[in-house]
């Protein structure tokens, strides 16, 4: 399911970040940056909710910032998975069904509901007659991730039946730039999750007339108490 934007095509920046995973804190320090920048319209890729200790918190700075959101994994498991049947087989999948659970009872059905709703992708037009793609996981399958360890016969195997000239991903939390002839695959990291722990990923995408500019970039994560 892949949900096309008003065809208007962008020519403002926009912020491209992903896999919040209920961290709060660490999304709070990326949307402060974006403020300070100037950037107002913004795409989240999924995975916005399971993990992270403050789900509901999470979903209210997104809905502050006003940002176009798309379905991961972990947002189609959270709203329809039947708590009473998971089966944990150790402590560690006993302490994430317990999490998972709580994030259930902390947002409500309301936004489980909506969860359900947002698309797997968005198509957006851009200035210079490009299209980008935005997903969780690949065009091809928004159930397999497209990650930086994949060879460029690999990846391409996932885009390159799709029209688009940009495909936004999460990348597996990794943030990467491939470009595969004609297309290029962002992968934009992971704002709760990313690998560094401290840092907070996102990618800044620039409509040209002569050509759209990418830039990776991050944030760090304040300490615990701290903005």
């Amino acid at each position: 399911m892949s949900a096309p934007e008003p065809f208007v095509p962008i020519d403002t920046q926009v912020a491209i970040l992903s896999d919040v995973h209920g961290n709060a804190r660490a999304l709070r320090a990326v949307l402060d940056e974006l403020g300070k920048r100037g950037v107002t319209r913004i795409y989240a890729l999924g995975d916005h909710l399971v993990g992270g200790d403050a789900p509901l918190e999470s979903w209210r700075l997104l809905m502050d910032a006003r940002a176009k959101l798309v379905r991961g994994l972990g947002d189609t498991a959270l709203a329809s998975l039947v708590p009473e049947k998971l089966a944990p087989k150790n402590d560690r999948e006993r302490e994430r069904a317990a999490r998972f659970v709580q994030t259930r009872k902390e947002v409500g059905e309301l936004v489980l509901r909506h969860l359900l709703a947002l698309p797997y992708a968005l198509r957006v037009p851009l200035a210079d007659g490009r299209e980008l793609l935005l997903s969780h996981g690949s065009p091809a399958d928004p159930t397999v991730e497209i990650t930086v360890d994949l060879d460029d016969e690999e990846m391409m195997s996932l885009v390159a039946a799709d029209p688009a000239d940009i495909v936004a991903t999460s990348g597996g939390h990794v943030p990467f730039v491939r470009d595969l002839g004609d297309v290029r695959v962002v992968g934009v990291g992971s704002v709760g999750d990313s690998p560094e722990k401290d840092h907070a990923h996102y990618a800044l995408i620039t409509p040209r007339y002569d050509g759209t500019v990418i830039e990776q970039a991050h944030v760090e994560i304040p300490a615990e108490g701290g903005r």
